[in-house]
């Protein structure tokens, strides 16, 4: 990145900071480890062998997050039912890149004041896209905290617990210079890009959640509350199959910060952008915070949800099997012998 601070930096979110981070804190987690963890840290996924307690080859998968400053929006609207969704969704997507099944969930809210009707409205979202995932939501913590959050804000945060058997575990380690990326249609933004998706909405258009997007035609609320996909149930049928050789989340730090995740040494994924529409909501909030391409992609999923990462013969079937399941897909690069790991092709 240059020295001039990037759009997503001003708006408070610095990308570079995170990850030195992230990567301090690798050594810290890695300490704590033992001969059950399987893989290594920075995976979409904690993944746990239960050989040594059951005997068996099952392993199971957890992972954590929260729903970011979208919770903004809910608050901004008053449409709460809608950010559960999000955060369920988004967990479940996480593990699905390891390949995993959901068992079940917990939830964390801290409020400044518990309005029973916000409350309910969150739960009522989480139990919605549980059931959609086939998953039981298990319990939760909803902690009453004034003075630490105002009267009318909340936090929200997930946990989920899933499983896989040891040879179905998708962890990139096949991907070879020839495979093919399917890109997978976003529903908008999902839960990433938020602190600049309203610097550019309300701090520099000075627009509300009600105003029309140029671009699309639809509100600025509407867009920006659209429900995080979940894609298990399009993706698990091909994994069962082993047709899935990596899956890669595009979440925060967009593309090369997820597909990185998943590709071995000495092979580069190559991301053709020009490979599919991008949706009229990015490129508003390109257009009015004057935002680069090369950060727009590496902030935002930019229409592409999930990457799947095959072999160039299985590609086809794979994208007509996804669509049948009523998700658009697109085929946007392929792997080729490199040092860069991502290069995106503008």
């Amino acid at each position: 990145m240059s020295e001039k601070k990037s759009q997503y930096a001003l708006a408070g979110v610095d990308i570079d900071a995170a990850d030195k981070a992230k990567s301090l804190m690798k050594k810290m987690v890695e300490s704590t480890y033992n001969g059950s963890v399987v893989g290594g840290h920075g995976a979409f996924g904690g993944m746990y062998s239960l050989k040594q307690i059951t005997g068996t080859d099952q392993v199971i998968i957890g992972s954590a997050d929260g729903v970011g400053t979208k919770l903004k929006l809910a608050i901004m609207t008053g449409v709460h039912n809608t950010v559960g969704q999000d955060l369920v969704n988004h967990c479940v997507d996480d593990i699905l890149c390891c390949g995993a099944k959901p068992l079940f969930f917990f939830d964390y809210m801290g409020l400044g004041s518990m309005k029973g009707d916000i409350v309910t409205s969150i739960v009522e979202g989480l139990a919605i896209a549980c059931k959609q995932n086939d998953m039981v939501l298990l319990g939760g913590e909803t902690a009453e905290m004034p003075g630490f959050y105002g009267d009318d804000e909340y936090d929200l945060a997930g946990f989920i617990v899933g499983w896989v058997n040891k040879d179905k575990i998708v962890d990139g380690s096949t991907i070879k210079a020839g495979d093919k990326l399917v890109g997978m249609a976003s529903n908008g933004l999902h839960t990433n890009g938020y602190s600049l998706a309203r610097r550019a909405f309300f701090d520099i258009a000075k627009s509300s959640p009600r105003d029309i997007i140029e671009e699309t035609g639809t509100t600025i609320g509407s867009e920006l509350l659209s429900i995080h996909k979940s894609y298990l149930k399009a993706v698990m049928p091909l994994i069962d199959e082993g047709m899935i050789k990596g899956i890669a989340h595009i979440t925060g730090g967009g593309f090369e910060g997820n597909i990185n995740r998943i590709m071995p040494d000495g092979l580069t994924a190559i991301v053709d952008t020009k490979a599919w529409q991008v949706p009229g909501v990015f490129e508003a909030i390109a257009r009015i915070a004057e935002v680069s391409p090369q950060e727009m992609y590496r902030v935002f999923n930019m229409g592409v949800g999930m990457v799947l990462v095959c072999d160039s013969s299985d590609c086809e079937n794979i994208r007509e099997s996804i669509e049948a399941a009523d998700v658009r897909t697109y085929e946007i690069g392929e792997v080729k012998s490199g040092a860069n790991k991502v290069e995106l092709i503008f």
